[in-house]
């Protein structure tokens, strides 16, 4: 059997694209600070990148789940320009308190649940172990840890509840997208230390 692949897996909204809420229109879309920097340095580390994101704004009747085509295809736009290649998109359309029915259920792919990230490394033969999971609120870190990934919080403000739990302390906590990939690239196959913490920043 072929060695399985790590990856990054990348939280959307607040994370790789500032966080307008329930936006499908592709002329809104633009690149967080520091986003190709660092996915250029993680690509040299040889990760691959997959998208991982709530989309409650479907089950909410903001938009049509079809929508969220035009919003990957303009990410793949900025990211191709750079010589970047997002592997996969993974969308959980679904929320409890919905009102498109067909969407209006508790699942196991909404973050914090960690659905989407394993499935996306069953479809990609991502080993979860040696891969991380980046986002902008403890949700993310929550998805990404019962995954079995390494986690990194962007501390960009858009956390604020700040709830407590299982799963939800990340490995790495980043003032920004450049500073958490400087922070896995120098902990590529060797352990932590308070050193390259520091380094990191």
């Amino acid at each position: 059997m072929a060695e399985k692949r790590k990856a990054i897996f990348l939280d959307k909204d607040g994370t790789l694209i500032p966080d307008i809420p329930y936006n499908v229109n592709p002329d809104l879309i633009t690149l967080q600070p520091g986003v190709i920097e660092g996915l250029k340095l993680l690509k040299e580390e040889g990760y691959l990148f997959v998208v991982i994101s709530n989309q409650a704004g479907v089950a909410r009747g903001y938009f049509k789940y079809d929508e969220l085509e035009k919003v990957e295809q303009k990410l793949n736009l900025l990211f191709n320009a750079e010589g970047i290649e997002i592997e996969g998109y993974y969308f959980c359309p679904h929320h409890p308190l919905g009102k498109i029915a067909e969407y209006t259920l508790s699942c196991a792919c909404r973050k914090p649940e960690p659905g989407m990230i394993l499935k996306a490394a069953e479809d990609l033969q991502i080993d979860t172990e040696k891969s991380w999971m980046i986002g902008d609120i403890l949700n993310d870190v929550e998805a990404g840890n019962r995954a079995g990934c390494k986690t990194v919080l962007l501390d960009l403000g858009y956390e604020t509840e700040w709830v407590k739990g299982n799963f939800r302390t990340p490995t790495f906590v980043a003032a920004d997208f450049l500073q958490a990939a400087r922070y896995i690239c120098n902990t590529v196959n060797e352990p932590a230390t308070d050193d390259r913490k520091l380094a990191a920043r």
